[in-house]
């Protein structure tokens, strides 16, 4: 579940916003009075004693920092991995999933950055993830807790540098989302991955930067429905749960063409800018690599719960959230 690069630098119209049914409503900046306060994010690992804090020294290597993740996305910027961590179910737990920063080599930079504290930015139970120019989306969701409140799904979008909530949108219609991508302007494609035996649809909601929300695709030739991407000519690409297809869809919702992986039971989709595909079996555990106009090949297998992937852009290498495993796989791709 990474994306590849932007193709334009339009910026979308999301603000810091609270949600009213499926729309953004911008908040009004009062004209005067003090700063608002940064957002309560974590730092990196280190000791706070009172009002000092000694980061960790540099001879020391930390791993850990994974509880549940179902999907990672890279930061060019700041070059670490952003592992989105579910942690307990919202029946258990209400907000206990949280963004913890990873760097290249596996080791833990901050454990946990957003969800640190229940007075800064929450994240319910996140699945999909993708960053877009300065922005970090995220799909989440509220309620399903112990309490009995419906679940419903939400799509979030943060600072990518503060952490710093930007906006919300509700998915009335959906209980979760599970996939995400977003088109180079702003818009979201995203999963609903739905239930095996048709009592939640198969569907793609496409949301604007308007804070519009449509059904872009639902049914065949959808099956379970998972992971989401933009390829470099902007169609949507999308990998099912069901079987080994590999589809891509133009803007308008035609199907341009079909390609298999090597597995089913798919999970996450990496594009890279000449056009190859990465794909991830969550049931089976391989990555295929599908390069334009060939076969798949499986160049990795045995991974358990191979879930939405990512690309490390400057190592050259996929990061593979391992679900319930509570650890991040990684595949080096070679040289470029």
């Amino acid at each position: 579940m990474t994306r590849i690069r932007a193709f334009a630098r339009r910026r979308p119209s999301w603000a810091v916003a609270v949600a009213i049914g499926a729309c953004l409503t911008a908040a009004t900046a009062p004209a005067q009075g003090p700063a608002a306060a940064p957002p309560a994010t974590g730092r990196p690992l280190g000791v706070a004693e009172e009002a000092k804090f000694t980061p960790i020294s540099s001879n020391v290597t930390v791993y850990g920092g994974i509880v549940n993740a179902e999907s990672c996305s890279y930061d060019p910027g700041r070059k670490l991995i952003l592992a989105f961590n579910r942690g307990a179910n919202p029946n258990q737990i209400a907000d206990d999933g949280f963004v913890s920063l990873i760097n290249p080599d596996g080791s833990v930079h901050t454990p946990r950055w957003i969800g640190l504290d229940p007075k800064g930015p929450l994240l319910h139970h996140p699945f999909g993830s993708a960053i877009h120019q300065d922005s970090l989306y995220v799909a989440d969701s509220k309620g399903g807790t112990a309490d009995g409140s419906p679940r419903i799904a939400l799509l979030r979008r943060f600072d990518l540098s503060t952490g710093a909530l930007q906006g919300e949108v509700t998915v009335p219609e959906s209980q979760w989302l599970n996939d995400i991508a977003v088109a180079a302007d702003g818009t979201v494609y995203a999963s609903q991955t739905g239930a095996a035996d048709g009592s939640i649809p198969y569907r793609i909601y496409r949301v604007t930067p308007d804070g519009k929300v449509s059904v872009f695709l639902e049914g065949a030739p959808l099956a379970r429905p998972n992971g989401v991407a933009i390829d470099r000519d902007g169609n949507i690409v999308i990998v099912n749960l069901e079987d080994d297809r590999v589809m891509t869809f133009s803007p308008a919702a035609r199907l341009l063409r079909t390609e298999q992986a090597a597995l089913p039971g798919n999970d996450g989709l990496v594009i890279m800018a000449d056009g190859t595909k990465y794909v991830s079996s969550v049931l089976h555990g391989g990555v295929s690599r599908i390069r334009p106009g060939r076969p798949a090949e499986l160049i990795a297998s045995g991974i358990p719960n191979a879930a939405s992937m990512c690309w490390d852009s400057d190592a050259n290498q996929l990061v593979i959230p391992m679900n319930a495993n509570n650890g991040l796989a990684f595949i080096k791709l070679g040289r470029r």
